[in-house]
């Protein structure tokens, strides 16, 4: 009797599987068109995005140095990362502390300004907007910092320090250990506030007026519940958008580190593993430790990402 019922349960679970395979393969033939349009993008999206990203995964277990064909050799490229690198070491800190402060205080200072500057009119909104937007769109808009941290006393920082006689003699800002990363994060953050207060100034627009006004007959009566209740759920997608963007960019800073500090910087103080990874993959050509540093790097993004999502879906909850 049970061989019996253990026979019809499996017969009606494979018939249901055929029938969702069926209404599976149905779905596809009805919407076609649409699979493709989307094929040019997905092909694209796979060449350059997942295949690269599957490769250097590949390439982290060979020792490769362009010259010669891959050599698989397992786990040696990390076991040398962890237990003999110690640039790496330092590289992971200074990255973490980047991801640490300029991530999460960049995010919630694009929210807060676009959730300020929204209720402005809009022609004075629109000029707010341009001006914090108008760091990204200037591409080495950092360099602006050299004049101001100077090493002598013409920088400005030097020569306001020495007029009220704080300081004796001028300070090399980006060649002293002790303030070149304060000054990266600094640097960072100014950096970092234009796209995601673009991205939030932007999901502000699109919620709908209405809520608010049925809001305050609930029973809301003040900005901060219309923010937990109505504003925030309403962004959700924005809110997210915008934590990818400053994951990226606060796990992938390099170019301010190499053009104002040089790489290798002083004492390493402003290594990341950006930087690292340009240091073997572009000078040292050794391309499978390079492909190691890049999957750890990809995986603390990752993890980062899962982290925000779980946070995103409590919001408001």
């Amino acid at each position: 009797m049970d061989k019996e019922l253990v026979g019809i349960k499996s017969g009606v679970s494979s018939n249901a599987g055929r029938k969702e395979k069926a209404g599976l393969w149905e779905r596809i033939k009805r919407n076609k068109a649409c699979y493709v349009m989307l094929a040019p993008y997905f092909i694209l999206f796979f060449l350059f995005t997942v295949l690269p990203v599957l490769s250097s995964m590949v390439l982290s277990l060979c020792y490769f140095n362009m010259l010669q064909p891959p050599t698989f050799i397992g786990l040696e490229n990390y076991a040398k990362l962890f237990l003999e690198d110690d640039i790496f070491t330092i590289a992971v800190k200074n990255t973490l502390l980047f991801a640490i402060i300029t991530g999460p205080v960049s995010y919630f200072a694009c929210f807060l300004f676009a959730w300020i500057i929204n209720d402005f009119g809009p022609k004075l909104r629109s000029f707010l907007t341009v001006i914090f937007y108008a760091p990204s769109l200037c591409g080495n808009a950092y360099f602006v910092w050299l004049l101001i941290f100077s090493g002598d006393r013409y920088g400005y920082a030097n020569s306001f320090l020495l007029h009220l006689g704080l300081i004796t003699n001028e300070i090399n800002w980006f060649k002293d250990g002790r303030y070149i990363m304060p000054l990266l994060i600094i640097i960072q953050l100014w950096l970092s506030l234009g796209t995601g207060f673009l991205v939030f100034i932007a999901g502000l627009q699109t919620v709908d007026r209405t809520q608010y006004e049925a809001a305050a007959i609930d029973g809301i009566r003040n900005r901060w519940q219309e923010l937990w209740y109505i504003t925030l759920p309403a962004m959700k997608p924005q809110l997210l958008l915008g934590a990818v963007l400053q994951i990226t960019q606060s796990f992938a800073v390099s170019d301010i580190s190499i053009n104002l500090c040089g790489n290798p910087s002083v004492n390493y103080a402003g290594t990341t593993m950006v930087t690292h990874l340009i240091d073997y993959g572009t000078i040292r050509f050794e391309m499978g430790y390079a492909s190691a540093i890049a999957t750890i790097l990809f995986l603390l993004m990752v993890l980062s990402n899962k982290l925000v999502n779980w946070l995103l879906r409590r919001v408001a909850d």
